[in-house]
Formats: C-alpha cells, sequence, structure tokens
C-alpha cells in the first residue's frame, strides 16, 4: 500500500505536460525509487507463507537471496553473452516484428526463470524490462514499441476497473471508504511531510502528496501472491484490491485539486519568487546538484527546448524578459525566471559563471538582443559554451565567425512546431547527447504533436499521407 501508480501518475504528469515541473521531478523521483523496492517485495512476499516448509526466517531469508543471486547471474550472463549478439543478428533484418518478437522472446524467458527458481514471475518481466533498457539497441526497441504502448496502458486501466467490486462497496461502503480514507489521507500526510523536509515549496509539496496518494499497481500482483500463498485470506484480498482501485480511479480528481491550491498559493506569493530569490534556484546552481545550463526566452522555441532537455533529463533554468510569461510559467512549477541575461548581475545570480554551467542556450527572436546577451555573456565568460537561434545566414555566420557561438536558423512556422524540432535536436547533440538517444527524443516529440494537432500518432497520419499521393497518382 506504500507504493504508488507510476501507470497513472506519469500519464497525468505527461498528458498536463508536468514533467519537467519541481512537483513532477519529485514525483518521477520517488516512483523509481518505489520501483526499485518492488525487487525485495516480491523476493520477501513468499516468505511469509504460513505453509513455507517450517523453514526459520533466517533460513527463508537465505535461500530466497540465493535463489535472487541465481535469477540475476543469469540474467547478467544472458544479457552481455546472448542478448547482444541476438539483438545484432535481428538487426541486420531490418524488421520491426523481429525486434519486437525477440523483446517478447526476452521477456517471457525471464518471467519463466524466475517462476522457475520459486521467485514471481513479475520480478522476471521487471528485470527483462531493466536488461532491455541497458542494451546499445534501447532507442531502436523504445521506437518499436512505442506503438503498443498506449494500448497496454488502456488494458491496464481497463483491468484496474474491473478489480472495483461493486457489490463489496455496496454491502461494506463503511469498511471501503475507511480503508480507502487511510490510503489517501496517511500517504498524502507522510508524503507532504517529507516533502517540506527535503526542502520542496508548500504549493510543489501540495501536488506532489496528492499525485503519489494512491495505491500501486504492484498491489494487484502482490496482494494476488499472497492469496495464492494463503498468507491473506480472499475477503481481505478484495476489500484491499478494490480500496486500491478506488484510490487510483479518484487520482486525477485529487491531482486537479492539487493544481488548483497550488496555483492558488503561488499567485499570493511575492515578486522573489518569479525572480529566482528562492531555494530551487540555489539547490539547481549549486555545485552539488550537478551541471545545468540555461535557456534564454520561453517563446515557442524555448518551451520546445526545455522540454527536450527534461526528457533528457538536463537540469536547466530558463529566463524570460516578459514578465507575464515568467510568471505563467512560474506558476506552473517550471524553473523559468524573470531576468535579463544582458546584465552582468543577472548572469552571475543564476550561476552562469561556475563551472557547473554547462553552456547558455539563446532561444531569443530578435537578433539585436541575440547579439546584445553574447556580447555580455562573451565579455565575463570568454570560454562558455553558447548555442544560439540566428535570424538568417548572415546572423548565423556573424554569431558563428565573431563571437565563437554555435547557432542555427529554426523553422518557425506557427502552424507546424515540428519544423523546430531539428533546433531542439542540435542543443541536445551539443551538450552531449548520442545520436541515437536525440533522434529517439524528437521522434517521440513529433509523435506528441502530431496527436495534439490530428488527434492521432504520426504512423496514422504518414499512412493517410501515402494513401492520398497514391489516389492521385
Amino acid at each position: 500500500l506504500a507504493l504508488s501508480s507510476s501507470a497513472f501518475v506519469l500519464q497525468l504528469l505527461k498528458d498536463k505536460q508536468e514533467l519537467g515541473t519541481r512537483h513532477g521531478k519529485a514525483a518521477f523521483g520517488v516512483l523509481l525509487f518505489q520501483d526499485l523496492a518492488v525487487v525485495p517485495l516480491l523476493v520477501i512476499t513468499p516468505l511469509l507463507a504460513p505453509n513455507s516448509a517450517g523453514m526459520t526466517v533466517i533460513a527463508a531469508v537465505r535461500s530466497a537471496i540465493l535463489k535472487a543471486a541465481m535469477a540475476l547471474s543469469g540474467i547478467f550472463f544472458a544479457g552481455r553473452v546472448i542478448m547482444q549478439p541476438l539483438f545484432r543478428f535481428v538487426s541486420k533484418a531490418k524488421s520491426q516484428e523481429a525486434f519486437l518478437g525477440v523483446c517478447l522472446l526476452t521477456v517471457l524467458s525471464l518471467s519463466f526463470l524466475t517462476e522457475g527458481l520459486g521467485l514471481s514471475n513479475t520480478l522476471g518481466a521487471f528485470l527483462a524490462g531493466s536488461l532491455l533498457s541497458e542494451t546499445k539497441y534501447r532507442y531502436q526497441i523504445e521506437a518499436d514499441i512505442s506503438s503498443l504502448r498506449g494500448v497496454l496502458l488502456g488494458l491496464f486501466f481497463v483491468t484496474v476497473g474491473f478489480e472495483i467490486d461493486l457489490l463489496l462497496v455496496w454491502t461494506k461502503l463503511g469498511s471501503v471508504l475507511g480503508l480507502l480514507s487511510a490510503i489517501l489521507g496517511l500517504k498524502s500526510l507522510i508524503t507532504l511531510s517529507l516533502a517540506k523536509l527535503f526542502g520542496l515549496s508548500l504549493p510543489n509539496a501540495i501536488q506532489t502528496s496528492l499525485l503519489l496518494s494512491q495505491g500501486g499497481e504492484f498491489a494487484f500482483v502482490t496482494f494476488g501472491m499472497a492469496r495464492n500463498l494463503g498468507i491473506l485470506t480472499p475477503d481481505a484480498t478484495r476489500l484491499l484490491l478494490t480500496s486500491v482501485a478506488l484510490s487510483m480511479a479518484v487520482t486525477p480528481f485529487l491531482a486537479q485539486i492539487a493544481s488548483q491550491i497550488a496555483k492558488q498559493l503561488e499567485e499570493k506569493a511575492d515578486f522573489g519568487h518569479y525572480l529566482g530569490q528562492d531555494r530551487e534556484v540555489t539547490e539547481i546552481v549549486s555545485g552539488d546538484s550537478g551541471s545545468f545550463v540555461v535557456v534564454v526566452g520561453y517563446g515557442t522555441i524555448g518551451k520546445m527546448v526545455c522540454d527536450l532537455l527534461d526528457r533528457k533529463f538536463i537540469k536547466y533554468v530558463g529566463l524570460e524578459v516578459d514578465p507575464n510569461k515568467a510568471i505563467q510559467a512560474r506558476n506552473r512549477g517550471l524553473p523559468v525566471f524573470y531576468g535579463d541575461i544582458s546584465r552582468p548581475e543577472v548572469a552571475s545570480a543564476f550561476g552562469v559563471h561556475k563551472s557547473q554551467c554547462s553552456g547558455v542556450i539563446l532561444t531569443i527572436s530578435e537578433p539585436i538582443a541575440t547579439n546584445h546577451a553574447v556580447i555580455s555573456l562573451r565579455r565575463t565568460n570568454p570560454d562558455l559554451k553558447i548555442f544560439a537561434r540566428a535570424k538568417d545566414e548572415l546572423h548565423k555566420n556573424r554569431l558563428q565567425n565573431t563571437l565563437n557561438v554555435s547557432a542555427m536558423i529554426p523553422s518557425t512556422f506557427e502552424d507546424n512546431l515540428m519544423l523546430s524540432l531539428p533546433f531542439g535536436g542540435a542543443v541536445l547533440e551539443s551538450l552531449g547527447a548520442d545520436k541515437e538517444e536525440v533522434a529517439t527524443i524528437l521522434e517521440n516529440k513529433r509523435r506528441e504533436l502530431v496527436a495534439q494537432k490530428y488527434g492521432s500518432d504520426g504512423d496514422d497520419v504518414e499512412e493517410e499521407e501515402e494513401e492520398e499521393e497514391e489516389e492521385e497518382e
């Protein structure tokens, strides 16, 4: 019950474009740690069975550790000796079906392996995903299975609905509501306290706590296993599963309530909150938090660049001279602040002079403002990496040859933001991202833009365009 639902929370954050916000990153970090905690949970659960052959706790733990070590050793051997050559052989066929087949074979094989060792087959599937993510073909695998992700996620949501026993809710309404309230209330209170303890602001802490207040999808696996092992009675299992499913069902409503509360609290904050005079900026630009970049301008191109940086998990600080844009972004929890990068004191306040600053990305549309900012930055930081948006070829050549700036001319058709994606891809590559990973990130972003515009994914649109071309011929 302590675990939260990665499927529900991440989908909500993705739909609302809040993965890059402070509360979105906090929720993602908690969910990632919880997913890692699933492994020992699935290993320990069978040890609680009443008919565990009379073994002592120490003997049972020793047996579980030995089985887990055997499973992990076999998976490690498969990953290093079998998986890489197998995927290399399959990649020569250039067949998406072959890639999908090998992925399914991997998942099923490792599930049967862990089940044969007396562990959970879910543990094997989880480890199979981890194994596939570590291969050098992970970007191709992610691209190939992206078309199935939405279908499987929808199927998962349907199965969650099936777990709600309406007859149980009607006959034991008090017990269900009491358990549901306890799950949501206790988890929200604990998460809120911990979020405040670790330095989140009250609006971000409230949003994080309500987002993570539901039960997780692994509850269905664990409770089902406990029922089969005789740890839980069938009636207790039904009550727990129904309560967890209901907690998931109310998550979107809780997220909406949290957003409204956070918005009201943000609007009541003083203007220093929008100038970067708070703890969030200090955490980002401090030496302990790793490298970061500064994105100047939060218009159409700036938003796209920030979104791609979030997808690559690159920390950034945004600066915008338009106070309305800065306030709107800040109220959403994004690290975007009001400030003029051409002023040395502002650049210094946001850590541009620090060695942890990987570079400055200028997405300003006005060439005069861009030149002014570059000259000011070069005056105080001659070796700073700068990637700038150029207006035309003449402006681009001047930035590159005179001011030692990496520059690119983005396409800025308002009706087709996809033409500007190469600019964001060039930014990621300039920061050291792998070309294959950049291509995958841009493809996922392209699919989202197509879905927003046409209500379908990129493959459907491409098929429609091909059919139209065939009809014209």
